[in-house]
């Protein structure tokens, strides 16, 4: 059966098709929340509670990642969860960019069709992203995971990036009728390209049989299948992991670039700099641990376990350094310090998508969706609790300590906490078990023995096609 697997695999070719679905997600999503955030805070002058509400209901809708990936699970398929999420995000984009133009002339009528737009733009979200991971963490051969999850990443970045300096020409100068037409052009490119690119790779053979849905008889709650996914004592720990490891991974996003000023006397210019260079580590760290996890060298430098526990290590003596540097003041490395801290965050992080991949299918069969949904759903709650907290709490300390500087390095001394923490949870999680021995034939430790109420997927194709 595995050779079956294996020979089923995503070609290189095929992973960089699926990179582009998320590519042209990221390009809509940093439409609403960078673009749309700016003209209603700047252009319109309204409070920035507002857009921040809106981006926060964005991030809540996100709860429902594990519900998609349990439809996508039952169905069989997730194209059609991939396709139709983002058809949902693109409108979602289009109505955001109209509810914004609306404000200037009728601020409710705005606001409510705001707050449609980014509930839309959240369920999409959770359809498609949910979807198109679990169908990389199903198609692609185990020992390109960790290529796989840069490559998407990756590509994410660039459909984040390009298209945003694309319409931020556009856009000049600006009026809302012109918002409009950019969001609408933005939208429907990232919809005809998502659709292109995903068109086909799905296939319809899987472990040498034709994939159906699961009988009405083999169907079970999506109550059920996420009570019986919360009870893997795997799926939990590594649950409980993405959500600290990702709150302190952004806790100091709101934070930085004014610790910057008050420290250091960036300008706006300087230190909107700074997050190119924080990013840039990023995405040198999601690089370097993919190619070096894919091919394996060494049983250290090969393992993910390594690269999670390294990076949220690393993670926390970079934001130590953070800490070091509100007392040095200019004399610290600054900028050195602020890649690092971005190189460790990369590393971590492509290092947990790829273990997301790979331990998607441990456990009771036919929950892969349930499985990736509950893990997105902690990452997208943990980024939205980690800004909100990491503002906040700097707000508090600096009101308790009376200094600026005092206020952030509380902050950051707190993060690095938080990544200790999450390095000892990464420390017990094992998804080099799955990486590894898919190559040699065997069967996943974790794996449930047993044939659950819904039959196990392998099962189930081989009794409807006839096959012992």
């Amino acid at each position: 059966m595995t050779s079956a697997v294996q020979a089923n695999s995503l070609s290189w070719l095929g992973i960089v098709r699926l990179g582009l679905v998320q590519a042209a997600l990221g390009a809509i999503v940093v439409l609403t929340t960078s673009t749309i955030n700016r003209v209603m805070v700047v252009e319109l002058m309204l409070p920035a509670i507002i857009p921040g509400a809106l981006v926060a209901l964005h991030h809540a809708l996100q709860l429902l990642r594990p519900r998609m990936g349990h439809g996508s699970d039952v169905g069989g398929r997730g194209t059609p969860w991939i396709i139709g999420g983002m058809a949902v995000l693109a409108i979602g984009g289009v109505l955001s960019a109209m509810a914004t133009a609306l404000m200037g002339t009728n601020f409710a009528g705005g606001i409510a069709l705001a707050v449609l737009a980014f509930a839309l733009i959240g369920a999409g979200v959770s359809a498609s992203g949910t979807s198109l991971l679990v169908l990389v963490a199903k198609r692609v051969a185990s020992n390109r995971k960790p290529a796989a999850a840069a490559i998407v990443w990756i590509l994410m970045i660039a459909g984040i990036v390009l298209p945003a300096k694309l319409a931020g020409k556009f856009l000049d100068p600006f009026t809302p009728a012109r918002l409009v037409m950019v969001a609408a052009s933005v939208s429907g490119i990232a919809f005809v390209v998502a659709l292109l690119a995903v068109w086909g790779v799905e296939g319809k053979f899987i472990n040498g049989g034709v994939l159906p849905a699961l009988p009405a008889t083999a169907k079970p709650s999506f109550k059920s299948a996420l009570k019986e996914v919360w009870a893997e004592p795997e799926a939990r720990h590594f649950t409980i992991f993405v959500f600290v490891s990702m709150f302190a991974y952004n806790a100091q996003d709101l934070i930085l670039e004014p610790f910057a000023g008050s420290v250091f006397k960036f300008t706006v210019g300087q230190s909107t700099d700074l997050s190119g260079v924080q990013h840039s580590g990023v995405l040198l760290g999601m690089i370097l641990v993919g190619a070096i996890a894919t091919m394996a060298w060494g049983k250290v430098l090969g393992s993910l376990k390594f690269w999670m526990v390294s990076g949220c290590i690393g993670s926390g003596i970079a934001l130590a350094g953070l800490v070091v540097a509100g007392s040095v003041g200019p004399a610290w490395p600054f900028k050195a310090n602020v890649f690092l801290l971005g190189l460790a965050n990369g590393a971590f992080s492509i290092a947990a998508v790829a273990s997301m991949m790979s331990m998607a299918s441990n456990g009771r069969g036919s929950r892969e969706g349930v499985r990736m949904g509950l893990w997105g759903a902690a990452q997208a709650i943990a980024f939205g609790l980690g800004s909100f907290f990491g503002a906040a709490m700097s707000d508090a300390a600096r009101l308790l300590l009376g200094s600026p500087v005092a206020a952030y390095s509380t902050v950051f001394a707190f993060e690095a906490v938080l990544f200790l923490v999450a390095a000892v949870l990464a420390s017990q999680i094992s998804p080099a078990k799955d990486f590894r021995q898919s190559n040699t034939g065997s069967k996943p430790s974790g794996a449930d023995s047993k044939p659950s109420d819904s039959t196990s997927r392998d099962s189930l194709v081989a009794s409807l096609t006839g096959r012992a």
